[in-house]
């Protein structure tokens, strides 16, 4: 053995534990002889000193493998959706975002509660039945022992929790579950109803007496089908994407309160919440981008709906140019000196839209106020209309459906006469042959955007959600395609586009609409404003 082995064992003794008594057999031969290297001269506790306590290294092992994870959400969106603590919250917007597995996961957090009773439901028992397909890959390794009744469409914990997996085909179907009682209810692909009609008579069935559970009720879905638009209006419009919110009405857009007369009259009833997620938050259909390449290959309107997730775009729609990211812009305080006119289209049995712009240096139109009411007679929208614009300085001029000066057979003021007698002024608006094509027309130009300053000539005030809901999702008349379905809602678009059509300047060049006769003539002449 030479110098340099001996030294090597050395050292390796040298390192072990105080207090080790196993010696190495070479070791205690080079003892027993008296090696120059061997300290055989210094006392027991000499040699205890010179001791190093040894280093206790973990052996590696895989995080994953030692917990026994059976479901691991995606980063984002998918994390985000399982913990959010809203009472009613959509998931969705493009293909591929995991919104399937991420409906199975979520109930798993209390299932096992022997007070647990949830529901998740699909439109037809077709859809349902993947879901039932991959529920059974998934159940029962996160929860062992748990087993599923064909008969009830149910499955059950050890400790009695419950999951009902059903269908809801027809509005009529939610009767099944009158007198039922759930915490947790999910409906996957809600735009596949097209009324909100189950939604909210299912929302009738949430409450539980156990106080460790909450209520929730989930929905998946992406942009398009049947019900695109009530679930724009409930989830999408009202506030911007992951922002929770307060519930409201997705009629009128109001809050949804407790009413007058109750211990907590006024107090908001629920909070909501839109989670988008897109194609890029799932890294198992991403990153092959087989699932990318088939979503681009399909029709413009589609592509947008489903890779993109965008839920301004709709099949026929009229204004495929609109673009929230381009034509809706943050609030800011109009300068006084801009001229600022207003427009309306009345209706007391069914809506009335009110618009109010400002025209900018440049010629742009900004919508910056919006109303829209129902049930409400020619004189108290007038008073509504000056309240409104108390602060807004010179309002130039307004335009009203000219329908609205037809005496209709009696004797007294038109509803326009009321609402001038009032103070609140209005034109007539034009109704011509030819001047709802012109008007739409006239939008499509302002909505184009210009290649070198990258803005559009119309833009809207972000607090005009029943406006920007309106405008892309109004579709085009089936039978003239240069006119818009006037079945749809439209009273905002008329409303936009009597204002439009009245060729506004801006008062940067001095311009005055009662004395112009330019081309730019914004005043009637009978009027004078």
């Amino acid at each position: 053995m030479s110098k340099e082995d001996v030294n090597q064992l050395l050292k390796l003794s040298a390192s072990l534990p105080k207090g080790t008594k196993k010696r190495s057999s070479s070791t205690k031969r080079l003892k027993k002889k008296g090696s120059a290297t061997t300290p055989t001269s210094k006392s027991k506790a000499e040699s205890a000193q010179e001791t190093v306590p040894a280093t206790v290294i973990s052996a590696p092992y895989d995080e994953e493998v030692a917990q026994n994870v059976v479901f691991k959400p995606n980063p984002g969106p998918q994390t985000q959706y399982l913990a959010s603590s809203e009472r009613e919250v959509l998931y969705g917007g493009a293909a591929g975002g995991g919104k399937s597995y991420a409906t199975l996961a979520d109930p798993l957090r209390s299932l096992n509660d022997p007070d647990f009773s949830g529901l998740l439901v699909r439109h037809t028992t077709e859809e349902l039945r993947e879901l039932i397909q991959k529920s059974q890959e998934l159940y029962p390794k996160a929860i062992p022992g748990i087993k599923w009744s064909e008969r009830k469409s149910q499955w059950t914990t050890p400790r009695g929790g419950k999951l009902w997996m059903s269908y809801l085909d027809r509005d009529t179907d939610v009767m099944r579950y009158q007198g039922q009682a759930f915490n947790y209810i999910a409906f996957d692909e809600l735009t596949q109803w097209s009324s909100p009609f189950a939604w909210d008579y299912m929302r009738s069935r949430l409450r539980t007496a156990s106080p460790s559970l909450s209520l929730y009720m989930r929905a998946t879905t992406n942009p398009g089908g049947s019900g695109h638009s009530w679930v724009k209006k409930m989830f999408i419009d009202p506030a911007k994407p992951n922002t929770p919110f307060w519930a409201t009405n997705i009629e009128t857009g109001n809050r949804l309160e407790f009413p007058r007369g109750h211990s907590k009259e006024g107090e908001p009833l629920f909070k909501r919440r839109f989670i988008p997620a897109s194609l890029f938050d799932n890294p198992y259909l991403a990153d092959s981008g087989d699932y990318e390449a088939m979503l681009l290959s399909l029709p413009d309107h589609q592509r947008k709906q489903l890779l993109e997730g965008d839920w301004d775009v709709n099949e026929g729609a009229a204004f495929p140019e609109f673009n929230r990211k381009v034509h809706v812009v943050d609030s800011y305080d109009i300068p006084r000196s801009w001229t600022k006119f207003r427009s309306c289209d009345y209706g007391y049995g069914s809506w009335t839209g009110v618009l109010w712009f400002a025209v900018t240096p440049s010629e742009q139109l900004v919508v910056y106020r919006e109303m829209y009411v129902t049930k409400v007679t020619a004189t108290d929208l007038a008073d509504m209309i000056l309240e409104a614009e108390e602060d807004d300085g010179t309002i130039r001029y307004g335009v009203l459906d000219s329908s609205l000066w037809h005496k209709r057979g009696d004797t007294g003021p038109s509803l326009a006469e009321q609402m001038n007698m009032k103070g609140c002024r209005w034109r007539p608006s034009d109704r011509s042959r030819g001047s709802r094509v012109a008007g739409k027309n006239e939008i499509h130009r302002r909505l184009q955007v210009d290649e070198f300053t990258e803005e559009s000539q119309l833009v809207f005030f972000s607090t005009c959600t029943h406006t920007i809901a309106q405008i892309p999702s109004i579709p085009l008349d089936k039978r003239n395609p240069e006119d818009v379905d006037t079945n749809a809602e439209d009273h905002l678009y008329d409303a936009l586009r009597y204002g439009i059509m009245t060729r506004p300047r801006s008062s940067l060049w001095d311009y005055n609409p009662a004395t112009s006769r330019s081309g730019f003539q914004a005043s009637d002449p009978t009027f004078g404003y």
